[in-house]
This record gives structure tokens, sequence and C-alpha cells, in this order.
């Protein structure tokens, strides 16, 4: 798992409209990077939901909502599509992004062990430096709590 004062790994992967962003083109702004399971779960469309509702609050932090998970690029535009939702979701179907940064995980579920995703969210700073790591999120409160943060790091 990445940590606190680590360099965020470099990644390229497809968003929802299926253009290629990479980290190197974020570079100078906060990127609130969360990873979650699917989309059109009850949790991940709330998570969703609330970042959406937070994009303007986070933009006056001049920083940037991105969501990855192993969904395709098709699902996200339905999700997006669906809850009119206002952030970039990226696809990582190959988890490679997702292990690098050491949020796919050895699960379990009804006694069932699986890979997954785990639920996660970082804070990166201007200079790709991990400055906060937010592990097995709940998404209750946690969008608040990612915008306190991200004002108390600035």
């Amino acid at each position: 798992m990445i940590k606190v004062e680590d360099k965020a790994p470099e990644f390229c992967l497809a968003n929802q409209d299926d253009i290629e962003i990479c980290m190197r083109d974020l570079k100078g702004k906060w990127i609130v990077l969360y990873f979650y399971p699917r989309d059109n779960t009850p949790g991940c469309t709330t998570e969703a939901c609330e970042f959406t509702q937070e994009v303007s609050n986070f933009s006056d932090l001049d920083a940037i909502i991105i969501g990855v998970s192993a969904d395709s690029t098709k699902k996200h535009r339905n999700f997006i599509e669906k809850h009119n939702l206002g952030i970039t979701l990226l696809s990582d179907e190959s988890t490679q992004m997702m292990q690098e940064y050491g949020v796919w995980q050895m699960k379990k579920n009804y006694g069932k062990e699986y890979m997954g995703i785990v639920r996660t969210t970082l804070m990166i700073n201007p200079e790709g430096i991990v400055k906060a790591v937010f592990e097995k999120v709940r998404v209750k409160d946690h969008v608040s709590k990612v915008k306190e943060t991200l004002e108390e790091l600035k």
C-alpha cells in the first residue's frame, strides 16, 4: 500500500470518454484519487454522487477528483449518465495501476477469498507526492473528511 510521502506511481489510463489521462498531465494540481470496487453499486454510487456534489469546492482548492475501478470505459459512461456525475472515472481493467498503488488485495466475503479493490482514497500534491491516505474507506462522511484534510494540507 502506498504511504504518505511516497512518490505516486505514474499512470496512463482511459477515462469514460476513452481519452487517455496520465499522471504527468495532472502535475501542478492536487489530485484526489479514489479507488472503488464497481460502478452502480450502492456504496460506490453514494461516493461518486457525493464527490460530484463537492466538485466546485474541490476545484476552488485547485484539486481534481479522479475515480478508478476495473470497470470498462463503457460501464463508466453508463454510470456517469445514469447518475449525472461530474467527475472523471478511469478504467483499469488490467488492475496494473491498482496493484502498483497497493489497493488490489485479497478480500474475504461470506468465507470466500478473492482478489479485489480495497476502497481507498489518496491525496497527491502538485509535485506528485502522496500527502494523505484513507484506507478501507467507509462511504458515510468520507467526502467531507477528504475535503477537510485537503483544506488542512493547503
